[in-house]
């Protein structure tokens, strides 16, 4: 199997003539109205309406996604806020060189 022959089974491929990471099919469920507004977005821009979902979809996602500050991030805080005025200072009272 070539990978253009891959298709919807969530490994990649061409679908619908168009180049495509990894997918998967789902199925929306929209309003009569939300459906009308889709199909004529589609249209003016001249893509079709399940790229338009995905771009939403992908956007939603971004927005709504917490980032995860890395634990180790401010681990090595002092609570100073004078650390590095102070530097030289506090390095001398280390002991000698």
């Amino acid at each position: 199997m070539t990978e253009s022959d891959a298709g919807l089974d969530g490994i990649g491929g061409t679908i619908y003539g168009t180049r495509m990471p990894a997918v998967a099919k789902t199925t929306v469920y929209l309003d009569a109205d939300d459906y009308r507004r889709l199909q004529q977005l589609a249209r003016e821009q001249g893509r079709r309406a399940a790229e338009l979902v995905r771009e939403a979809v992908a956007e939603y996602a971004r927005r709504h996604t917490r980032v995860r500050t890395p634990r180790t991030i401010g681990a090595g805080r002092s609570g100073r806020s004078d650390l590095s005025e102070q530097a030289e200072e506090l390095l001398g009272e280390m002991g000698p060189e």
